[in-house]
């Protein structure tokens, strides 16, 4: 079984933090999403092609941009996620990871007033319902 490359790994993690913030894997909105946020030299859809498909991987200031848009920690964007540092909640469907914007939700909520966190549990109950309704028949 041959071995998956270090830069293969990254793209792959890459493609997922891309999919968790709700982006389109697409070289051209990488590349112009990225130059938005980085204040160096902008990267061409070539670039952020070859980010996607393991060929290159991003130098450590790059990376650090990627990152911070993708909410996820550089560490984990670039090797994985550690162990002892992911965060596995047992629910009721099985054991549940949250990445680092999730932790980072959860810390804002905890920082809430006892009224405000009841009205945020109250909105994601109402989207639980709506959700569970539009299973039915």
């Amino acid at each position: 079984m041959p071995k998956v490359s270090e830069s293969q790994q990254f793209a792959d993690r890459l493609r997922s933090a891309l999919e968790s913030a709700g982006v389109r894997a697409s070289p051209t909105l990488v590349a112009n999403a990225f130059n938005l946020r980085y204040h160096g030299r902008s990267i061409t859809p070539h670039t952020a092609r070859n980010w996607l498909l393991g060929k290159v991987m991003p130098t450590q200031d790059k990376l650090r941009v990627l990152a911070e848009w993708l909410q996820v920690s550089p560490d984990e964007l670039r090797f994985g996620r550690a162990p002892g540092k992911t965060y596995v909640f047992e629910m009721n469907a099985g054991p549940v990871e949250m990445g680092l914007s999730d932790r980072e939700m959860v810390d804002r909520y905890l920082s809430l007033s006892l009224e405000e966190r009841k009205t945020i549990r109250d909105v994601v109950s109402a989207f639980v319902r709506a959700k569970a309704a539009e299973s039915l028949p």
